[in-house]
């Protein structure tokens, strides 16, 4: 047999805080081939982030160690290397791509910088030629018109265009292993297709091996070579990709394939107040040129939405990243100016100061896409929780307060034991539940949730779902659910509004939108959610 490209052999991790230790990653071994993808699957906090951040030694050590283990790459040990050794590894032999790319980008540099700063450091390559490559490399991973995005700064980005510049990064110098974190957790469905494509064709093209850490094991059945299923920092069972699906040993993994958000939303009642209402909203950003940087065009990121939500009704919108899913959610929430009337219930908060809008801030919470981005690191759970109940509840009392922020804790999934634990200590999917905490501590009329899944293993998507369900028949909460999971959308959503470049392309029953939709970009996104073969997405 030929030697592989990366072998992890008895891997163990162990954090150490004050006088504790906890094991999260325990006695591991695998390996991967020259052209190979390995998927490692597995629900938030098994380990899986943990081991594929071991390989780059990208932990925050000395809290953490290795009480045994080698991570051995083209004869190396990469656990024993200096670290100039490793920053020649680093960037050029081995990249990664992160879950969370709004915490991974530098806000301060614009695209431009940040994408030709890893082919610079690993390249003789001229300025002029690095911002060809630049161009080249956002085209190849699906920015729309990449060289107006060069000067564009990451909070100007939506979240899946986030994530396909760190995917452009990790593939700028064609490293032979990829390491990639949930690389498609933010993207629409039609563009996972496509960076999946993407990353197959660099395999075929230039041999390059993958270590592909995901929860969605449809992605996992179409794209990996073998599979390594992790549960509770072990690894449980492994082998080839259809074998484990055709046949899987371990309970544990049968329990993963069995994990899929099901069932219906609850029925709407008409009769039922409006929460939530607008009439021609519209969000345009100016495009500043020339010297004197006057307006010569507008990003009309929402051109003239009109929609209404009432009490107990959810109501889905989906569309790719970039066609003004969250900026429509930001507007109707007051966080950004728009035009057109804005009204909750019953009032016209278009014309609403910031003093104005406090009062209803309580009745109108945010679950934001990136759980990372949205927790203060600064601050304990107990405190990111309970925050909102300090604000709009001051006379409330410390006793009263834990005991809220408990409850909240429990009802997401989560052990009220650990809400004095920080943001960093708990995984991807975990940081989103806290995210989903926060906003429901308050009891709110109106919640937008933006993809508030999109982080979290299938069987917590389904737990979540759940759980979102049980909120909205207690409370009468109407929820605005943006999503590029259209699955989730499916169990969760009674009506549906279909975006393309800031308009409504369909409008509908969810029920009928799913069983006979009209537009042919519809047809689309629902082909690439539920693999039906269909005709790709058309032109804009």
């Amino acid at each position: 047999m030929t030697e592989p490209l990366l072998s992890v052999r008895d891997l163990s991790v162990a954090f150490h805080q004050g006088g504790n230790t906890s094991i999260a990653v325990d006695h591991v071994s695998f390996d991967i081939a020259k052209g190979e993808i390995v998927a490692l699957v597995g629900e938030s906090g098994s380990g899986k982030s943990v081991t594929a951040n071991s390989i780059l030694k990208l932990l925050p050590y000395p809290s953490a160690s290795h009480p045994s283990g080698e991570i051995i790459f083209k004869g190396k040990d990469l656990l024993k290397a200096r670290p100039e050794e490793l920053r020649h590894v680093r960037g050029n032999d081995i990249t990664m791509i992160f879950q969370e790319p709004m915490t991974s980008l530098n806000p301060l540099h614009n695209i431009e910088r940040q994408v030709g700063e890893i082919l610079q450091l690993h390249q003789d390559i001229s300025r002029e030629n690095a911002r060809k490559r630049v161009i080249e490399l956002l085209n190849e991973v699906g920015i729309h018109e990449p060289e107006k995005r060069l000067g564009a700064f990451p909070h100007e980005l939506s979240g899946g265009q986030r994530q396909r510049v760190m995917i452009a990064m990790a593939l700028a110098n064609r490293p032979e292993l990829l390491i990639a974190d949930e690389p498609t957790t933010a993207l629409d469905v039609t563009v996972q297709a496509r960076i999946l494509e993407l990353l197959a064709k660099l395999k075929a093209d230039h041999g390059m091996s993958m270590l592909f850490i995901t929860h969605d094991l449809g992605i996992v059945r179409k794209f990996a070579d073998r599979v390594c299923v992790m549960t509770k920092g072990k690894i449980v069972e492994t082998g080839p990709t259809a074998e484990i699906f055709a046949d899987p040993q371990h309970e544990y993994t049968r329990h993963l394939l069995a994990a899929e958000p099901k069932g219906e939303p609850p029925e709407s009642d008409a009769s039922k107040p409006i929460i939530i209402e607008t009439d021609d909203l519209k969000v345009w950003f100016p495009i500043k040129t020339g010297f004197l940087r006057r307006t010569t065009d507008y990003v009309k990121a929402v051109d003239g939405v009109d929609l209404s939500l009432k009490a107990g009704h959810t109501l889905g919108i989906v569309g790719e990243s970039g066609s003004g899913k969250t900026t429509l959610g930001l507007a109707m929430t007051r966080l950004i100016a728009s035009e057109g009337r804005v009204a909750f219930v019953g009032q016209d908060i278009q014309s609403y100061s910031f003093s104005d809008m406090r009062p209803l801030r309580r009745e109108m919470q945010i679950v934001f896409q990136d759980p990372y981005g949205s927790l203060s690191p600064r601050m304990s759970v107990a405190d990111i929780v309970g925050e909102g109940l300090s604000v709009h509840e001051p006379g409330i009392s410390n006793e009263a307060r834990d005991t809220r922020v408990s409850e909240a804790l429990a009802e997401t999934g989560l052990d009220p034991e650990t809400r004095h634990r920080y943001p960093h200590e708990f995984s991807g999917g975990q940081r989103q539940r806290i995210a989903i905490a926060r906003a429901m501590v308050l009891k709110p009329k109106f919640v937008m949730l933006d993809e508030p899944t999109s982080a979290l293993d299938m069987s917590v998507q389904a737990q979540v779902v759940e759980l979102l369900r049980d909120l909205q028949a207690k409370h009468d909460l109407a929820y605005l659910f943006i999503s590029h999971d259209l699955k989730v959308v499916r169990a969760l959503a009674n009506d549906i509004i279909v975006m393309r470049n800031g308009k409504v392309v369909e409008h509908g029953a969810a029920k009928d939108l799913f069983a006979d939709p009209k537009e042919d970009y519809t047809k689309a996104l629902l082909a690439a959610a539920f693999n039906i073969e269909a005709a790709p997405v058309p032109p804009a």
